[in-house]
């Protein structure tokens, strides 16, 4: 169930990340699903060195930096998606 759970929150992230992040993305659906698991990662990393990787209730710090890391990541694959891929942006 672990690895269900983390596609799910990887999916989430990553098209939120897409949605805030101005412009089209050319990336596909699979790799916004690894960024945004790679960004909970990143941002589960971050919350337990700033020491609130565990509160009581809903941990929105957490959610806060997996998000921002998700944000990071999705806007880097997709201008490295594009630069391999030589799709080319319209403003």
């Amino acid at each position: 169930m672990g690895w269900l759970w983390a596609i799910i929150v990887g999916l989430v992230l990553g098209l939120i990340a897409k949605a805030v992040i101005p412009g089209k993305q050319h990336i596909p659906l699979w790799l916004t699903t690894i960024l945004g698991m790679l960004g909970a990662v990143g941002g589960n990393a971050v919350a337990r060195a700033a020491g609130v990787d565990a509160t009581a209730g809903i941990d929105w710090w957490r959610h806060g930096f997996q998000l921002v890391a998700a944000i990071i990541l999705v806007g880097l694959g997709d201008r490295a998606y594009s630069a391999f891929r030589g799709t080319r942006r319209r403003a």
